[in-house]
């Protein structure tokens, strides 16, 4: 018998009377569990629960946040190999992966506990100005309320920590929409938090369209902030209807990696091969786009081909799998038809194409052109293109060339041209030596452009989640 999931709402978990949306694995189409859908009078019980919650989680000390955070951190260590059969499954991620996401959430945790006890605000020197000489002024930060959080598919565990963590670290509460087709790992983190010790009503879940969730949350006036993770269009709409709520966006991107004659080839090939076409390429800092010196480009071409046929397509739950499947058939057909777009218009098969059940083989392009779609649009699928230039410069302008501008990387030894593409690359991040996939879960993280807006990572998360109150004593 298909298992069928409660939510968590105020402290309770509910939802067994409700209308049932099916999880579907995406590798073998099974259907992995059911949860409730919420309605209209779902979401608004919802967000009355966390405006309750927040009250709490307000006045809650420092150091118990802390704990609480801590504790899921341990919690996440503990059931680890659950938590990674559950991503496998409802995402089809491969075992690998799911059970480094399942580390990386621990780690966001641990990070969000240390930073609940670090967050402070400044003094600020009032005697810097005559009127205010006498003065004593300092600023605090409050947390902003309640935070509605909407995420995506693809990282259906820690790109939910990374909302879920510092809001709650900065002492606010949350109505949190995972993504329909992934929200058993949001699902498994509540009864975590639950068992941790979080206030009722901190955390609450209502499962559903964005047009019946995700509009109400985004549209009420009670929610002080909306976190949101997926599509430039969704994202822009989201900002929209929002009003006066802060926004926070983590929307898209087609990551250039530039090679330059100098670089170390062997060590960006091992890399690439990992950037390209882990989940399947689904993922915003996946690599896209590779720009190769022309002098490297066979040399590097060659090395990145040989490594790509080694991979293993195929179950997720196999420990030697390395590609799983897409998250629909949907998908994989739109990845398929962009791929057969860019052949019909000159581009060359290097590796891979073929689709093997609803796994799409690690493929790899060459002879393409920038108004491709699968160079100027994010593929969200394991294709990757790779393209010579001549000039430095020229590889600059052509990876700079995106409406998107979320992270890219530089293979190189000469530290000048390093610096010369951390100023002019227009991105959120540059990383050096490595891919733009590159991402540690303390760091600051987000986008330029159509790439979004704000940033994550647990300490910056926690500065949009809250507010600046300045302070000014008269002695």
């Amino acid at each position: 018998m298909v298992k069928r999931y409660k939510v968590l709402v105020g402290g309770e978990w509910v939802g067994e009377d409700r209308p049932g949306i099916e999880v579907i694995n995406p590798y073998d189409g099974s259907v992995v569990g059911v949860v409730p859908e919420a309605t209209a009078n779902d979401v608004d019980r919802a967000i009355e629960s966390a405006r309750k919650g927040f009250a709490e989680m307000a006045a809650l000390p420092a150091c118990r946040r802390a704990e609480i955070l801590a504790r899921v951190s341990d919690f996440i260590v503990r059931d680890r190999e659950e938590i990674a059969e559950i991503i496998a499954r409802e995402a089809g991620k491969s075992w690998k992966y799911a059970l480094s996401e399942a580390d990386r959430s621990a780690e966001t945790f641990r990070f969000a506990s240390f930073e609940a006890c670090n967050a402070h605000g400044e003094l600020v020197p009032m005697d810097a100005s005559p009127v205010s000489v006498g003065r004593f002024g300092y600023h605090i930060r409050t947390p902003i309320g309640v935070i509605g959080a909407i995420t995506p598919f693809n990282f259906p565990l820690n790109l939910v920590a990374h909302k879920v963590a510092p809001a709650i670290a900065a002492g606010n509460a949350l109505v949190l929409k995972p993504a329909t087709k992934t929200p058993l790992s949001s699902i498994k983190l509540a009864s975590l938090l639950a068992e941790a010790g979080l206030p009722a009503g901190a955390l609450n879940i209502v499962i559903g369209s964005g047009k019946t969730v995700g509009n109400r949350l985004v549209e009420d006036e009670r929610l002080a902030m909306i976190t949101f993770t997926g599509s430039p269009p969704v994202g822009g709409e989201i900002k929209a209807r929002s009003g006066l709520k802060r926004v926070t966006l983590e929307l898209g991107s087609n990551s250039p990696t530039i090679i330059e004659e100098d670089g170390d080839v062997d060590a960006a090939v091992s890399r690439c091969v990992v950037g390209s076409f882990a989940n399947s390429d689904q993922v915003c800092i996946s690599v896209q786009r590779i720009y190769v010196h022309h002098r490297r480009y066979q040399e590097f071409l060659g090395k990145f081909v040989t490594s790509t046929r080694l991979l293993k397509v195929g179950d997720p739950m196999d420990r030697e799998c390395d590609i799983g499947p897409m998250i629909s058939r949907v998908e994989l057909e739109r990845a398929v038809s962009w791929l057969e777009e860019a052949k019909g218009l000159g581009a060359n098969i290097e590796a891979g194409g073929q689709v093997i059940g609803n796994c799409l083989e690690p493929t790899i392009l060459s002879g393409v052109t920038p108004d491709m779609k699968v160079v100027c649009s994010e593929v969200f699928a394991p294709i990757v293109s790779v393209l010579p230039y001549d000039t430095f410069e020229q590889a600059l302008d052509m990876a700079d060339d995106s409406v998107y501008g979320l992270q890219a990387g530089v293979y190189t030894r000469d530290i000048n041209k390093a610096f010369q593409a951390i100023k002019r690359l227009d991105v959120g991040g540059v990383i050096i030596n490595d891919i733009p996939t590159f991402r540690v879960d303390h760091m600051p993280y987000g986008g330029n452009k159509q790439s979004g807006l704000g940033r994550e990572g647990v300490k910056y998360a926690m500065e949009e989640m809250t507010n600046i109150k300045m302070v000014c004593i008269n002695l």
